[in-house]
């Protein structure tokens, strides 16, 4: 698994930077043909990306996540809108200023269950014990294996969230807070966003920085009475960052090939005894169709 997925992150990256390479010179004629931000309203946007691709579990025990199919349903009315599981109301629309009231699942939750609506499509099986603390009896090093957790819950968050847009870049910030009494705390988001064509082949990179709460990091990722024999351990405050690319290249009008590449910075979490790896990757290359 781990040399096919550096297989797939060579071969999306590579392709990426020929594509940019040739063509960069024809960035700024195309530029304003791809709106993508620009959503019409009343109408079901439905599409599906098959192809192959993974989100690696930067947990002790945890399985990889695969990616066959993915599918990506929009509806936005005048005021309220459902985007990708993301449920919201706009108070402001301007063409620069959006203003919304959102409401969506946590996605930490996805590294810990199988069925996880985030992981909808990964067919495995889950085995949830009430064992303790590992040894790595090659290093002594102490570590927790997912697989002797007892079950974190999934949580609803709400909140509230701001879009600047500016011709073809977004700047977005968010801060929502459990509502559903799981972990009692709060978690924000400051993001940059930029769409642009370079010849035929749209994209859209992403840079941000996720702010997670003591709460939220020590449900997740900290342990409890019975969890271990070391007593109970908490996880402070984090601020992550991540960068993203996604790229399509059309086939068709319907059609187009998909590149998604995304890197998420878990080096915040080192008081965690959980973390195999400081990071999560996601990979993805497939053919996708709008409806």
């Amino acid at each position: 698994m781990r040399y096919a997925f550096s297989l797939l992150t060579a071969l999306c990256f590579s392709t990426l930077f020929v594509c940019l390479s040739v063509q960069a010179t024809q960035a700024s004629k195309h530029a304003d043909d791809y709106s993508e931000q620009d959503i019409i309203t009343d109408r079901l946007h439905l599409s599906l990306s098959v192809g192959a691709g993974v989100i690696t579990n930067p947990l002790h025990g945890g399985d990889n996540i695969p990616l066959v199919l993915i599918p990506q349903i929009a509806f936005y009315a005048e005021q309220w809108f459902f985007d990708n599981g993301r449920l919201g109301y706009s108070f402001l629309q301007t063409p620069k200023h959006h203003f919304n009231l959102v409401g969506e699942l946590n996605s930490e939750s996805r590294f810990f269950i199988d069925w996880h609506p985030k992981n909808i499509f990964t067919l495995q099986s889950s085995a949830l014990s009430n064992q303790f603390v590992m040894q790595d009896e090659a290093s002594s090093t102490r570590y927790v294996d997912i697989d002797n957790l007892h079950k974190r819950q999934i949580a609803l968050d709400a909140g509230i969230a701001y879009h600047y847009v500016n011709e073809d870049q977004v700047f977005s910030v968010q801060a929502l807070h459990d509502i559903t009494d799981v972990y009692r705390g709060v978690r924000a988001a400051l993001q940059w966003q930029y769409h642009t064509v370079i010849g035929k082949l749209k994209i859209k990179p992403t840079l941000g920085i996720n702010y997670k709460s003591a709460e939220l990091n020590s449900y997740f990722y900290g342990l409890n009475e019975g969890e271990t024999q070391f007593g109970k351990i908490d996880v402070g405050s984090s601020w992550q960052p991540y960068a993203k690319i996604d790229a399509r290249w059309p086939l068709s009008k319907a059609d187009s090939l998909r590149f998604h590449v995304a890197y998420y910075d878990y080096s915040a979490m080192d008081g965690s005894p959980l973390f195999e790896r400081t990071y999560s990757m996601t990979a993805f290359i497939g053919f996708d169709r709008t409806f």
